[in-house]
């Protein structure tokens, strides 16, 4: 198994590269291209090295694929907070919530399949960024709010790839 590494070919790029055993795989990143000082609200994808954390999937929009780490089926009550002065920043709460959060059950389809990374959680940081998944990427891969996105086949793949103590390597091109 190895890491994810990912990166972009130029600064300020909203789509990049990822590379896994030798595979590579396009990828749509944050709409603030790679930023070594992520901020809430920047729309950047972090540099970093983060563990894996977790699976979500929809159940009801197709098979649960493979995975080197724990998964949870999506409700439609899931969210996650992204409100830096509250108390669940960063973390998954349960709908509704008060406070400003992520929906995780989308009409879309990026959120069908959300790996969840170590950024900004162990400790949480106020400010420092929150909901940084690896998740879908729309068809034409616009950038994402920081996240880093691929299509599905690539993202199945990928999943299948990892071992649970590999990580997703974030690099500035």
């Amino acid at each position: 198994m190895s890491d994810l590494v990912v990166t972009a070919d130029k600064p300020g790029a909203t789509q990049g590269w990822a590379e896994v055993d030798g595979r590579k795989f396009r990828c749509a990143l944050g709409r603030g291209g790679i930023v070594a000082d992520k901020r809430e609200g920047d729309g950047g994808t972090p540099v970093g090295s983060f563990p894996l954390r977790r699976l979500y999937v929809r159940a009801d929009k197709g098979a649960t694929p493979k995975a080197p780490v724990p998964i949870s089926i999506t409700a439609k009550d899931d969210g996650w907070c992204d409100a830096p002065a509250h108390a669940d920043y960063n973390r998954p709460v349960t709908l509704p919530f008060t406070a400003s959060h992520e929906k995780m059950w989308l009409d879309s389809d990026v959120y069908d399949l959300v790996l969840v990374i170590g950024h900004n959680d162990d400790p949480v940081v106020p400010y420092a960024g929150s909901a940084v998944f690896v998740h879908l990427a729309r068809p034409d891969y616009s950038p994402t709010e920081g996240c880093i996105a691929f299509n599905r086949a690539d993202l199945e793949a990928i999943l299948g790839a990892l071992g649970a103590a590999d990580r997703v390597v974030v690099k500035q091109p």
